[in-house]
């Protein structure tokens, strides 16, 4: 198997995540009766994980989660795509 065949499987699976981790980011905000909006999830999911993770901070003390996972997860999809563009 190629291996820019691989860094993109890679890619993909980190903007899999990447999506769904944002679903649920949107979820946890609608349960705490944050003003956000599914139409606009994908423009605004910067801001709604700005918000979450200073909802989290405000009620435990540290970010949540799912922050972690939404940062790690684009990043991690950027660096494979970069390296399949490499490759």
């Amino acid at each position: 198997m190629d291996l820019t065949k691989i860094f993109i499987a890679f890619a993909a699976i980190g903007v899999a995540v990447y999506i769904i981790v944002s679903i649920m980011i949107y979820n946890e905000l609608k349960k705490r009766d944050a003003n956000v909006h599914f139409v606009f999830l994908r423009f605004m999911i910067p801001f709604y994980a700005n918000q979450y993770k200073s909802l989290t901070i405000a009620e435990t003390g540290r970010p949540g989660v799912l922050f972690y996972y939404w940062i790690i997860s684009i990043n991690i999809a950027l660096v494979f795509a970069i390296a399949a563009i490499v490759s």
